[in-house]
């Protein structure tokens, strides 16, 4: 998975929860308009491949296979 929506879902696994809202995931592009703009790149691409669902509002939810890629990810050694 490209290093910038692997980040996102990232931000499920550090906080605990399966379900974040805008404001939460945009922590994984930090305070620049710029990287904010990928944060919701990656946001639609995890929703295209079926990792993600909008929950309604800006509400994002992990589907199943989103939290078995959250899974694999821990087990994966570091620099993997």
């Amino acid at each position: 998975m490209e290093p910038f929506p692997n980040r996102v879902l990232l931000v499920f696994r550090e906080l605990g929860r399966d379900r974040l809202d805008l404001h939460a995931l945009f922590e994984a592009g930090g305070n620049e308009p710029a990287l904010r703009v990928k944060v919701l790149g990656a946001i639609e691409k995890l929703i295209r491949e079926g990792l993600l669902e909008a929950q309604g509002g800006d509400f994002y939810g992990l589907t199943e296979k989103g939290k078995k890629a959250i899974s694999q990810n821990e087990k994966s050694p570091p620099g993997a």
